[in-house]
């Protein structure tokens, strides 16, 4: 009989609580905009050192959450968060906005270092990345469907900051200082990162796909009012349906899983959001623009899933996960600002030209670390038996431990001591150091 599959709620509804500012960036850019009389630069400017705090949290925690304690961790981000935009939504003053939001990303990143952890040690990491990404597209989804129809510029900074003590709960449930479950010696605590340079490759180019990715998000609002024509509400009813849309690519991929690999999904994946990029950029009306966000958001939320089973395969710890979940957070930060830049100087159908161009060249090394680490064997780190030829390493796809088997075949065999007749050797009477110089056969 197998075990029942437990869902692990605290871990998605913090997922949650971590990624919602987020996927409610457009909104929250537009509305710093338009409620505090910033620039679009300056608002964009905002929601980067938000996302740039939530990116730095990560950084700095990756390597602690065993250590604090994922419980102790969680309720220090959620408290973040709950005060961060909290505080933003209730001023209008300009710095305290901007410290505020600064905060809240802190404690958003935190939540975000602790789920990436804890789900990187879960049996089926897929799975449970694919239920937080399903719990922050309905929320996010709800909010979108809201906030356009009440005013005020803090309104999507107080349903993020109310969405902490919500999932505070839950907490309870998460360890509070002990190791992982896929702990396997007294060594791991020091051990070196596994599958560093598949992890960098990853790292990097996840910086350069989040960037790109949120550069559109982040003016997708402006491009709805001002190039397409269309009402606030109109825009936020786009958002919602395309966030919708995006629940039914999660359940997809939680429903295809591993079946198809890796590789197929993520560049493939990133191809078809290279071509709903350059779409939604050049939208002149309700159809082109709500046929590009429509589709961008079905398939992103998918690519984003496998690429978080990809991160987490790399170290059972997690570490891994974290470092590069921090990585496209940076990559998050920076990519409001690069899409208004972008943008105002050479207009939207241009930036996305530009952006879409990015993805196809960032689809290459994805592609490729998918193809190195998803289930082939890994021979220039294989483990080298004794007197035998490598290992075969097993990638780890959900539900399968890291490690490495004997190739099918040629089992070991336990060394049995076999005495033989005869006169044994004469005793060595007397003893010389060893001498690298000695020529063989010399005369002592």
């Amino acid at each position: 009989m197998f075990a029942p599959r437990t869902t692990p709620w605290p871990l998605v509804a913090l997922f949650t609580a971590g990624y919602l500012a987020p996927y409610l960036l457009p909104t929250t850019v537009g509305r710093l905009e338009r409620g505090l009389g910033l620039s679009a630069t300056q608002a964009g400017a905002v929601g980067s050192a938000l996302l740039l705090s939530s990116a730095t949290a990560g950084f700095l925690l990756a390597s602690r959450v065993e250590r604090v304690g994922a419980r102790t961790l969680a309720r220090l981000g959620l408290l973040l968060a709950a005060v961060g935009y909290g505080g933003a939504a209730l001023t209008t003053a300009v710095p305290a906005v901007v410290a505020g939001a600064m905060i809240g990303g802190f404690g958003s990143g935190t939540a975000t270092t602790v789920a990436a952890t804890r789900i990187a040690a879960e049996r089926d990491p897929h799975r449970a990345s694919a239920l937080g990404l399903l719990s922050v597209s309905a929320l996010a989804g709800v909010v979108y469907l809201t906030v356009p129809h009440l005013p005020g510029h803090g309104l999507t900074l107080a349903a993020i900051a109310l969405t902490a003590p919500a999932v505070w709960p839950l907490t309870s449930r998460l360890p509070a200082g002990t190791p992982g479950p896929r702990r396997t010696g007294p060594g791991d605590a020091t051990a070196r990162l596994p599958h560093r340079r598949s992890g960098l490759v990853l790292a990097g180019a996840m910086l350069l796909w989040s960037l790109a990715q949120n550069a559109l998000w982040g003016v997708s609002g402006r491009i709805g009012v001002g190039q397409a024509h269309l009402s606030e509400a109109t825009v936020g009813a786009v958002f919602a349906v395309a966030l919708g849309a995006g629940l039914l690519g999660v359940l997809g991929a939680g429903a295809l899983g591993s079946r198809l690999g890796r590789a197929l999904p993520i560049g493939g994946g990133t191809v078809l959001i290279a071509g709903c990029i350059a779409l939604s950029a050049s939208a002149t009306g309700l159809g082109s623009f709500a046929a590009g966000e429509i589709a961008w958001n079905t398939i992103y939320p998918v690519v984003l899933s496998y690429l978080i089973g990809l991160a987490a395969s790399l170290d059972p710890r997690g570490r891994w996960a974290v470092l590069v979940g921090s990585a496209s957070s940076l990559g998050t930060a920076a990519g409001p600002l690069t899409g208004s830049v972008l943008s105002a100087q050479a207009g939207f159908p241009v930036m996305g030209t530009v952006l879409a161009t990015g993805l196809l060249l960032v689809a290459l090394p994805m592609t490729a670390v998918a193809l190195h680490t998803g289930g082939r064997p890994l021979l220039p780190g294989a483990v080298r038996r004794r007197g035998g030829h490598p290992a075969a390493v097993i990638a780890a796809a959900p539900g399968t431990p890291t490690g490495t088997v004997p190739e099918v075949g040629a089992p070991e065999q336990p060394v049995v001591e076999i005495p033989l007749d005869g006169t044994p050797a004469p005793a060595q009477v007397t003893y010389d150091t060893a001498a690298a110089t000695r020529a063989p056969g010399a005369a002592h």
